[in-house]
């Protein structure tokens, strides 16, 4: 589990915190103006807009990003004028989402707010219950998303003599359109706290819920309106969060997952891991550092397999300074456990490319 992320606490603070300095306007991009690096949303203010938001405004006039940052830093007027002159000659209406004054995000008006706190009244009561379903083991919002990492102590196996691991969950939501609501099965390695996120293994149990609906009612300052509609998606979505997390914890769905690491545990080992992470980098997006962190954490284990492999992934995720790419390299570790024979196989005889002496 990621050690820079939030105790309940500060979660539940953070959450309620951002409840109340929340606000959403629906307004015709005609109502919009843009100037001065931030959106004015009619007569409801000024709002200044975080990149994330740049990159949807960007997204959506047809501006590619690159040219629109060069106009951002070095000719504002520029862009103000390319902007404003496609939202009045493409008029639509549009969702703005502000959190402490700050225009976050630019969205369609059928973007269907599923909100960070109703998502924590609905999976909080559910660890619970019970006795205890599962226990929170890491947690944290971001900039982008809210995560809940829970484990189930009453599903343990061993993957190896002295290696155990228990089954969890994980539950995360974006609110500003670069994440849906998502409730998938994790796997935590007790003997070091790695969590790993499974994939197709278990993908007939996961809970995914786009933030697609009906066109939003405004109010005549631009707010979104609270409705009742809103409000019933919400009790049966909180249905459908308590009814997933219980199916996460039953005994068949771990045994189907713990039988994948044990056969990962039997797979052909590495040869030269300089070159198998080299050649692991060919296939999924890591930064040097990350390479780095996971070829020390590959020698230091002593474990070549790919289940070795995989932990040496999910254990970067650890220290990661990012919660955000934490979570994107331990889900990185459940598709590598489920890389097919000859996929695996390529990795674990990777070799370093050879010199040509001739042109030396």
């Amino acid at each position: 589990m990621n050690r820079n992320g939030m105790n309940l606490v500060e979660l539940a603070q953070e959450i309620m915190r951002r409840a109340e300095s929340k606000k959403d306007f629906v307004a015709e991009t005609s109502k919009l103006v843009f100037e001065n690096d931030a959106l004015l949303v009619g007569d409801a203010g000024a709002f200044p807009l975080t990149d994330h938001a740049h990159g949807q405004i960007a997204d959506r006039v047809g501006i590619p990003r690159r040219y629109y940052d060069r106009m951002r830093a070095d000719a504002p007027d520029l862009l103000a004028g390319n902007v404003n002159h496609w939202f009045r000659e493409r008029p639509e209406r549009r969702m703005v989402r502000t959190l402490d004054g700050k225009a976050r995000a630019f969205l369609s008006d059928r973007y269907h707010r599923i909100d960070n706190e109703r998502i924590a009244e609905a999976v909080l009561p559910v660890l619970l219950e019970g006795g205890g379903h599962g226990a929170v083991v890491s947690c944290c919002v971001t900039d982008s998303k809210l995560y809940l990492q829970a484990l189930f102590p009453r599903l343990e196996g061993e993957v190896r003599r002295g290696d155990p691991v228990q089954g969890g969950v994980i539950v995360s939501n974006g609110e500003i359109g670069d994440g849906a609501l998502d409730v998938r099965p994790m796997i935590y390695r007790l003997c070091c706290t790695n969590g790993l996120i499974a994939g197709q293994v278990a993908e007939d149990a996961r809970l995914r819920r786009n933030h697609v609906g009906r066109r939003v009612e405004i109010g005549e300052d631009y707010s979104v309106y609270s409705d009742e509609t809103l409000k019933a998606d919400d009790r049966a979505l909180s249905l459908k969060i308590r009814d997933s997390i219980r199916a996460l914890a039953q005994p068949q769905l771990f045994a189907r997952i713990l039988a994948e690491l044990r056969d990962a545990a039997q797979q052909p080992p590495v040869g030269n891991p300089i070159a198998a992470v080299s050649e692991l980098g060919k296939s999924y997006p890591i930064a040097q550092g990350e390479r780095d962190s996971i070829l020390m954490n590959l020698i230091r284990g002593a474990d070549y397999s790919k289940w070795g492999m995989v932990n040496a992934i999910t254990e970067t995720a650890n220290d990661h300074p990012s919660y955000d790419r934490a979570v994107e390299l331990q889900t990185m570790g459940g598709r590598v456990l489920e890389l097919k024979p000859k996929q695996w196989g390529a990795i674990a005889a990777a070799r370093p490319a050879e010199i040509e002496l001739a042109d030396l």
